[in-house]
């Protein structure tokens, strides 16, 4: 087990203004769920495909047209919540939510407000090596997405592509637990990281399979104890929702200036309405969208052509069986059956592909060797050419033949270094290159020897300097070493040189 320590909340206190005021924070994430077919109909949900080319009849609003349930999304969603730690509701109901969207045609969308699919969960989310703060969910529930309106095709009239109705959507609802910009993008980061291990959302977003609405408000310190108190909202400071964050770095700046909106606004003897907002990256600030409405400005009510939804809990316990291990608990394997740092295990558990690659490297070898050439040498040369794992030119089994010639004693590290470049450019099989190219560390004492004694007959001078200060040995190794080329066993060229001028 990791040993982790459970931070309480620490609030961002904002800079510049005349008083002090905390920053509260909620969360809810839109997760697409991982389904080639939509919430209520058939249809396709591939991105990426030509304009109203995946609707199907019940997504396009046809009179007479019926909405079936599919298992699979209800599944994904149990799933999701079981990871989470959270309560499935056995019963769960759809509700249509009633205001005018241009790009769903039905002019309602179906979701879920009062008996959701999964109740109160939670999530660890990591903010330090050792440190975690927990982050409540309220609820999961299940909806199915808008079409996408599109403005700037043509100036006088806006297109709808409708193929985005009816995807299905899992709702995730955090309790305003977060406290500051960072915290909510680590949220966000630890949160995709789990649903990329279910494999019930890939977590694109720039695709929009994953985005978020922040809920920001701030209050004066003392506020958030009463809230927790009394579970009074009111204490928290009107909020404002900042909707379709789709990146990390953006959700932080958004927060920070609405923060900083909203604080100036009470320090002025305003009053901040609550309202929706969309936040302009260009210009850095948020801008109003709409009010915000209260649930009963959409007229929720049962949706008539939908049963209630009830599962059973011999399938929930199945589910819960087949769930593979979660980042948490892969990381703590690492640093116990490896011996890596956390630090370490956190880089290599971030993605699942990531993990998968570093566990195939590390079986039956040193784990903290092969973390090494994954973390440094293969992660970083990725990075550099902005590329994943899943496009590495050098497989696991390369890699691992690599480290297997290190263990050997057949090459040096420099060596592996240039063979690494080798296999990472054109492949083929790591032990061949090395017979192939006369690689091989020279370990012949001899050989190394006879080198020592050249480069020491060749620099009199030099041997004096050594004799005096012994930390310039390493010159007469850097000189053998590049005498043979680099093959020669660097601990062998030591204690030779080392034994030759008397040291």
């Amino acid at each position: 087990m990791l040993d982790l320590t459970y931070d309480a909340p620490k609030p961002k206190v904002i800079a510049g203004a005349k008083h002090d005021w905390e920053l509260v924070i909620g969360m809810e994430v839109h997760a697409q769920i991982a389904s080639k077919a939509k919430l209520f109909s058939g249809a396709s949900t591939k991105f990426g495909a030509e304009p109203n080319s995946n609707v199907a009849f019940v997504d396009a609003a046809m009179p007479g047209m019926l909405p079936v349930i599919n298992e699979f999304c209800v599944e994904q969603a149990v799933r999701t919540g079981l990871a989470l730690k959270a309560r499935i509701n056995l019963k769960s109901a759809f509700d249509r939510k009633n205001y005018f969207y241009p790009d769903l045609p039905q002019g309602y969308q179906i979701s879920q407000l009062y008996h959701p699919i999964v109740g109160e969960g939670e999530v660890l989310v990591d903010m330090a090596p050792g440190v975690a703060r927990l982050v409540r969910i309220e609820r999961i529930h299940i909806e199915q997405d808008a079409g996408k309106s599109i403005h700037d095709m043509d100036p006088n009239m806006s297109f709808v592509d409708l193929n985005r109705t009816g995807v299905a959507l899992m709702e995730i609802v955090s309790r305003p637990d977060i406290r500051g910009p960072e915290e909510a993008a680590a949220y966000v980061v630890k949160l995709r990281q789990i649903l990329r291990y279910l494999g019930t959302c890939d977590g694109n977003m720039q695709n929009g399979s994953l985005r978020a609405d922040v809920n920001v408000s701030v209050c004066r310190p003392g506020q958030y104890e009463k809230y927790q108190e009394t579970q009074d909202f009111s204490h928290l400071g009107t909020r404002c929702e900042i909707k379709n964050m789709n990146s990390m770095r953006f959700i932080q700046l958004a927060i920070d200036h609405e923060a900083r909106r909203q604080i100036a606004i009470l320090e002025d003897g305003g009053k901040v309405d609550q309202e929706t907002r969309l936040y302009d990256p260009d210009k850095g600030e948020t801008r109003s969208m709409r009010s915000k409405e209260e649930a009963h400005d959409y007229r929720y009510f049962p949706d008539p052509d939908l049963l209630p939804l009830e599962i059973e809990q011999d399938w929930v316990d199945a589910i819960q069986a087949s769930l593979p291990e979660l980042p948490d608990e892969k990381k703590a394997r690492f640093v116990n059956d490896f011996g890596l740092s956390e630090y370490d295990a956190s880089v290599l558990t971030a993605d699942v592909a990531n993990a998968a690659y570093f566990e195939a490297v590390a079986q039956g070898r040193d784990g903290k060797l092969a973390a090494n050439w994954v973390i440094n040498e293969l992660f970083g040369r990725l990075k550099k050419e902005d590329h994943d794992i899943t496009e590495s030119p050098v497989t696991a089994t390369q890699l691992g033949g690599i480290i297997d010639l290190i263990a050997k004693g057949d090459i040096s590290g420099k060596i592996a270094k240039d063979l690494f470049e080798i296999v990472y450019t054109e492949g083929g099989d790591p032990a061949e290159i090395v017979e192939e190219r006369g690689m091989k560390q020279v370990t012949d004492t001899g050989a190394i020897e006879k080198a020592v004694d050249e480069v020491i007959a060749a620099n009199p001078d030099q041997v004096a300097k050594a004799q005096a200060n012994p930390k310039l040995a390493g010159w007469f190794v850097g000189q053998v070493m590049k005498a043979t080329g680099g093959k020669a066993n660097p601990k062998a060229v030591n204690e030779i040189v080392a034994a030759k001028l008397g040291l």
